[in-house]
């Protein structure tokens, strides 16, 4: 039996070095207290000096007020500050620095020594402090602070930072990136106190330099040639805005975001998010801009107390706020043209886009209402009355088996005209019962699908409205999605479709059945005349048919069990499966499918042989615009039997007069066009709304394209 261990206070220095831990965790974070003690005490020149990345030496010197002796003794304690005097003063703080921490956490992970002196002083003073106190330079001498030769201001130096944390600086021995941080840190601050000097080896501003020049100096005059100056006063929010954006012109492969907020650099996900979409619209995809933004509020509406090393804030109407920027930085960058006359992206904006677009509470104002530019027109669940209205025959699909055949062939004369009917004339033979997938290879294939998703793209397609195809050949439509317009190629997207629509009703498809079984044999020999020219060096098209035949027939049980592909003993090709109800593949691209079977199946491995299967199928079904020709093979006047098609959950075979009385009657290229563009609005894109995930090389496949949107409209028709 274990007893319960007795409950102590922790010793004082434990707790001191857990606090250190808290508040200094790399050298970048001890640069940033020192550097804003510095600020706070009027310095207008900074000097500092590191090496190793801060941890063996940093190093700062300042021109400010400097510390008294008098306050030399305690000002490394804990909770020492001449900042503020009361938890009320937090509300209306003006400074950097108001807990009295950093140095106190300094001296409990660093050798520390300060140098400074007053301006009524007549020597600088020199002391050296571990673990908050005063102690002596060397053994047997006095830890007080020994006067010195010394410029008014104050020298502080950390050696061996983490000297006592040997995990912690291990886990910090990358000094180049420290190095890179600390450079970070003073190239905010250089920028946002222009008119101060500060001087490091890689960063050196001028005292009197203006913000634009110490953004010139530190990032180039690339970057600043191509910067609009942002002044703004938000009405309403007690709110001012003042920055340097890049234009329209100007990107780079990582985003530069300097923000500060009453002086104070912090960080913001939010904003930083919202920044980004408004230059989706700007910029092409994967690049970012570069953004200086300080934001000046009152005191009252801002908590500074969030965060251990106060890179964080809270403050009031933060989402306001937050729409607001987004707002001046939109309007700034719209009107701002002068060395661009048209602004657009032509490509998806990459994996964050879609999740990234501003939602209806960052587009509000302070008060709460949406700028109508962001009001969403269409509502994507809604339906039209052409829903409940299918064109006559539109099932039917029309075209020739094969071409230039010999008239002896068993499909030469068959037309692969197909009709729906949903009254069956023998009746109800026996209900399908569901069966549950346990394959793992199948279980496989549909984990990938999930993994290689993009989320964004599929909440697009999910949550989309059709406006219509847009193109003479049919390939291209336009949708819409919330304020966004977007093109698509809908022949490309189906065949990723029906694959996926293959591995989510894998073996419980209805079935299509040819009213006349079909020889494999003779519609292979289709496609290999079709591809003569390839075969070259190879086997002769009768062995190479007969290989393919033998091949499908020996598998023809797992091609029922599975796929719903019926095909008999004597290699006759008697049902395809049903993927979609109402929708059946244009029958010539029958012979190539089958061709493909035979060469390009992996039969020997499970997985591969199910995923190629269904990849052949998917490109089979994938529907294509009708022929320019089909006009003529539409009123050749043929007599041929139709395909009939057994439903999804009934299992029965129906027959149908009318498919034959209909064969004969002529119908004009417009009809077939509209059948086929009733198909894709009415049968494709529900199906990608509803069963349709889309994966991630959508993105840079050309497949969809971002092409308008509503608020930048309305900012071209306000302009003109």
């Amino acid at each position: 039996m274990t007893t319960s261990r007795q409950i102590k206070k922790l010793d004082e220095a434990v707790i001191n070095r857990i606090a250190a831990g808290e508040i200094i965790r790399r050298p970048s974070n001890a640069l940033k207290e020192l550097l804003e003690n510095s600020l706070d005490a009027g310095a207008t020149n900074i000097q500092i000096l590191i090496k190793d990345g801060g941890l063996k030496l940093l190093q700062i010197q300042d021109n400010g007020h400097g510390i008294r002796k008098e306050d030399m003794a305690i000002v490394c304690e804990r909770f020492t500050t001449s900042k503020i005097e009361t938890f009320e003063d937090l509300s209306c703080i003006s400074t950097y620095g108001f807990r009295g921490e950093a140095l106190a956490s300094i001296t409990h992970v660093a050798h520390v020594t300060i140098t400074t002196k007053t301006a009524d002083s007549n020597c600088a003073y020199r002391a050296h402090y571990a673990d908050s106190k005063l102690v002596p330079p060397k053994p047997g001498v006095s830890a007080e602070p020994k006067p010195c030769a010394g410029n008014t201001g104050t020298l502080i130096t950390a050696e061996d930072l983490f000297y006592n944390a040997p995990t912690r600086r291990e886990a910090l021995k990358n000094t180049s990136e420290e190095y890179k941080r600390i450079l970070d840190v003073v190239n905010r601050y250089a920028i946002y106190n222009a008119g101060q000097g500060s001087n490091i080896a890689d960063v050196s501003t001028l005292a009197n330099a203006s913000t634009l020049d110490n953004i010139r100096q530190i990032y180039g005059s690339s970057t600043a040639s191509e910067l609009l100056e942002l002044k703004k006063d938000v009405e309403g929010l007690d709110l001012k805005v003042k920055g340097y954006v890049s234009n329209a012109n100007y990107n780079v492969k990582k985003i530069v975001f300097l923000l500060f907020i009453n002086h104070r650099a912090v960080e913001s996900l939010a904003l930083k998010k919202t920044i980004e979409s408004v230059y989706a619209t700007f910029l092409p995809k994967g690049t970012h801009p570069f953004i200086y933004i300080g934001l000046e509020m009152k005191p009252q509406n801002i908590d500074v107390n969030v965060h251990t090393t106060k890179r964080e804030v809270r403050f009031l109407y933060e989402d306001e706020i937050i729409a607001a920027i987004g707002d001046v930085i939109h309007e700034r960058l719209a009107g701002a043209d002068t060395s661009r006359s048209f602004l657009t992206q032509t490509l998806l904006p990459g994996a964050s886009t879609f999740n990234d677009d501003v939602s209806e509470k960052e587009n509000t104002k302070s008060h709460g209402k949406v700028l109508e530019y962001n009001l969403v027109r269409t509502d994507s669940r809604a339906r039209t009355l052409d829903n409940f209205y299918t064109p006559q025959d539109t099932s039917r699909t029309s075209g020739k088996t094969q071409q230039n055949i010999n008239s002896d062939s068993l499909v030469s004369q068959q037309s692969t005209n197909v009709i729906i009917d949903k009254k069956p004339s023998l009746g109800l033979k026996r209900k399908r019962d569901r069966i549950e997938v346990k394959l793992t290879s199948v279980l496989t294939l549909r984990e990938k699908l999930i993994d290689k998703e993009h989320k964004g793209l599929t909440e697009l397609f999910s949550d989309h409205t059709m406006v219509g195809c847009v193109d003479d050949s049919l390939t291209l439509a336009l949708i819409q999605h919330q304020t966004k317009l977007y093109l698509v190629n809908y022949n490309a997207l189906s065949e990723e479709l029906f694959y996926q629509l293959i591995l989510q009703e894998f073996a419980n498809f209805g079935f299509i059945r040819l009213s006349n079984p079909a020889s494999i044999s003779e519609l292979v020999l289709i496609a290999l005349e079709e591809h003569e020219s390839e075969l070259e060096g190879l086997k002769s098209k009768d062995k190479i048919r007969k290989i393919i035949t033998e091949q499908l027939v020996s598998m023809r049980e797992m091609l029922l069990e599975y796929f719903s592909i019926t095909i008999t003993e004597d290699g006759q090709l008697v049902t395809l499966p049903l993927l979609l109800k109402n929708y059946v593949p244009k029958m010539d691209k029958l012979p190539s499918f089958l061709l493909r079977l035979g060469t390009e199946v992996n039969w020997e491995v499970e997985i591969e042989c199910l995923e190629t299967i269904s990849r052949e199928l998917g490109l089979f079904y994938a529907p294509e615009p009708p022929d320019s020709d089909e006009e003529e093979d539409h009123t050749d006047g043929n007599d041929s039997e139709p395909m009939d098609i057994m439903d999804e959950s009934e299992d029965f075979v129906a027959t149908s007069e009318q498919g034959k009385a209909n064969n004969n009657t002529a119908e004009p290229i417009i009809a077939i066009k509209e059948k086929y563009q009733w198909q894709i609005e009415h049968l494709i894109f529900p199906a990608l709304k509803f069963h349709f995930r889309a994966p991630r090389k959508l993105v840079d496949s050309g497949h969809v394209i971002h092409i308008a949107s509503l608020p930048d409209l309305y900012k071209i028709f306000e302009r003109s």
